[in-house]
């Protein structure tokens, strides 16, 4: 592919983004999984694609997921385009990480939802470090109310 093609430039910003890539069909299958995925998630493309998003969605959160995916698919609209998603996630390794992600719903030419493309990632320090900021101004305002 020539280097000045518009694909070879798309493919080149999904493949080397450090943000987590996925797009998964209307039934939830991964088709596509970038090198950020494979660094955040542990998986490599070869392991997620052809599997369910249920390799990273937590089991206690699987039902709502896929409540939510379906009615996507169904109605062609979702609010995660424009708002940031903040959800944990699960790892090859089973570890617990927290995620912010982006939806774009893809649709065929005559409108129908054919999946949805996520750009992931990972804000577990953040989060780590924001919990613990909370945890300490709720002990010093406990201290200062004797």
């Amino acid at each position: 592919m020539e280097t000045g093609s518009r694909d070879w430039l798309y493919q080149e910003i999904v493949e080397g983004a450090q943000d987590a890539i996925i797009f998964a069909d209307q039934d939830g299958i991964i088709r596509l999984w970038n090198s950020g995925a494979e660094v955040i998630f542990g998986y490599t493309a070869e392991e997620a694609i052809g599997e369910t998003l249920d390799l990273i969605v937590p089991e206690k959160l699987r039902k709502r997921h896929w409540e939510g995916y379906r009615k996507v698919m169904v109605t062609g609209t979702t609010r995660y385009g424009s708002d940031v998603l903040a959800v944990p996630a699960t790892k090859k390794d089973s570890s617990r990480i927290s995620v912010e992600f982006t939806i774009v719903l893809l649709k065929d030419d005559a409108g129908k939802p054919m999946g949805t493309a996520a750009i992931l990632r990972d804000v577990t320090k953040r989060w780590q470090k924001e919990k613990e900021l909370r945890n300490r101004v709720a002990e010093l305002e406990g201290k200062g109310s004797h």
